[in-house]
């Protein structure tokens, strides 16, 4: 059973970092596709960085130069490492995966940015 647990989400200043964790268990992220998506307060949740098999990268425009995507492989953790936080980052953070066979999608229980301004 696929299980992710986000973390390290809280209220902060904008101009300010913070770096999501997401723990995964019952699969590897390097065997799948993962990533991060967000849904702001009546609106639409939207990808914001992805991660593939390989290692390739893909980030929303509006999140280009100031979020980086990584993961830990030994300690298979996911990362969102935000910098130059703005109030219209604001929105809940949700862990996604999608498996490499079969094309399950899990997501995270997901973790609260506020963004102050």
């Amino acid at each position: 059973q696929v299980q992710l647990v986000e973390s390290g989400g809280g209220l902060v200043q904008a101009g300010g970092s913070l770096r999501l964790s997401c723990a995964a268990s019952g699969t590897s992220f390097t065997m799948n596709r993962v990533g991060w998506y967000r849904q702001a307060p009546g609106k639409q949740r939207e990808l914001v960085a992805s991660i593939t098999t390989s290692g390739g990268t893909n980030y929303a425009d509006s999140v280009k130069g100031r979020f980086t995507i990584s993961r830990d492989n030994a300690k298979n953790t996911l990362y969102l490492q935000m910098n130059s936080l703005k109030p219209e980052d604001t929105a809940v953070y949700y862990c996604n995966l999608v498996t490499t066979f079969g094309g399950y999608t899990y997501w995270g229980q997901g973790t609260q940015v506020p963004v102050s301004s």
